[in-house]
């Protein structure tokens, strides 16, 4: 019997996509190579987060740490999700209901005011705290869910 197929997580760089498997242990973290990582600063309502020039390279690493962990909790949740990078920007997940292609959004982790991590929607709305991957992957999958 074939293994089941685990969903990937597209990583979307400055010039190449690399795709990493979800659900592996021994799967490769891909490098950021981006100059200047930053981190996630709260969105304001209908713009996305941008970085800051004075980035800290481990804030990036754990804001990409939070993105990957939901992702791959979301693969579990029957989600597709894919990390994008894109330069000069904070990186998100865009996150699909492979059931209903239109049902997609954009999530970001970043830190509060209150100084904790959160994920939060493209519109600058919390959606769960960034240690609590199965609540944000319920609230996600809730809001993605298509209605019968």
């Amino acid at each position: 019997m074939m293994p089941k197929a685990q969903p990937a997580i597209d990583i979307a760089g400055e010039q190449s996509t690399t795709t990493r498997v979800v659900g592996t242990a021994a799967a490769p973290v891909p490098a950021v190579t981006h100059a200047t990582p930053a981190p996630a600063s709260t969105a304001t309502q209908g713009a996305a987060p941008t970085l800051s020039p004075a980035a800290h390279s481990s804030t990036w690493q754990a804001n990409l740490a939070r993105l990957e962990g939901l992702a791959e909790v979301l693969s579990h949740h029957g989600l597709r999700a894919r990390l994008m990078m894109p330069p000069g920007r904070v990186p998100s997940l865009h996150v699909v209901n492979p059931s209903a292609a239109a049902l997609a959004e954009d999530v970001y982790a970043g830190r509060g005011q209150d100084g904790l991590w959160w994920f939060w929607w493209s519109w600058a709305e919390r959606i769960a705290v960034g240690e609590d991957l199965e609540g944000a992957a319920s609230m996600i999958k809730h809001v993605l869910a298509a209605s019968s």
